[in-house]
């Protein structure tokens, strides 16, 4: 995909993403890793419903603005996450973060170490492991540094992970396309949903269940 596509994917994943709910107002922002290095990424306060191909932000491989409205404060955090991500998916190139209602809310009084438990196949299989960040201010260095450090421990431990739950602020996922990642992000917030909704005590997938859907379909869990 060049860059022209690449735009206007990033401009209608944004406007899916408004118009069903996912997104609000000038919350959440997504970005693409461009063929040599650089990145688009939505512009600072931008409403993600409505989107100008042409005013995207454009930065170069050393994070120099160079086209576009103002990048998001969120860019050193989505190349981090491509930067590191890459080294296990190589095919990893989009980033994008919501304040999706569900997952939000479920961080607000969760303590645990993983946002979700494995409660559908689907959620194993599409998703994986949804780590929980601790609480920083939007655009905190030490939040880059955090969800870095995720990424690498997951992976070295052979469990490589597509998302995490920044606490209070919302989910950021990252795939190989725009497309790819928001399918990430339905399938998250559909089980934060479920997890909110369902009467009486949820009942994980058991060892046995988990370990076929890693034989049957590569789930990574």
């Amino acid at each position: 995909m060049n860059e022209v596509q690449a735009r206007d994917e990033i401009c209608r994943v944004g406007k899916s993403l408004f118009d069903r709910g996912y997104v609000h107002a000038t919350a959440g922002n997504i970005s693409w890793r461009l063929d040599d290095g650089g990145f688009l990424i939505t512009p600072a306060d931008a409403c993600l419903g409505f989107l100008d191909p042409a005013r995207l932000a454009r930065v170069d491989a050393g994070g120099v603005h160079t086209g576009g409205d103002r990048p998001s404060k969120t860019l050193a955090l989505h190349a981090r996450i491509v930067q590191e991500a890459r080294r296990h998916d190589p095919a990893t190139r989009c980033v994008l973060h919501t304040h999706s209602t569900y997952c939000v809310a479920l961080s607000l009084a969760s303590r645990d170490a993983e946002l979700l438990a494995p409660i559908t196949p689907y959620f194993v299989m599409k998703v994986g492991r949804v780590p929980h960040v601790p609480y920083h201010r939007p655009g905190s260095a030490q939040a880059v540094e955090d969800v870095a450090a995720l990424i690498r421990g997951y992976a070295e431990a052979g469990k490589p992970i597509r998302a995490a739950m920044l606490n209070r602020l919302g989910p950021v996922v990252w795939h190989e396309s725009a497309a790819a990642a928001m399918a990430v992000l339905e399938e998250l917030e559909e089980t934060a949903r479920l997890t909110m909704i369902a009467a009486g005590p949820l009942q994980p997938l058991d060892a046995a269940a988990i370990e076929e859907l890693r034989a049957s379909f590569g789930a990574r869990w």
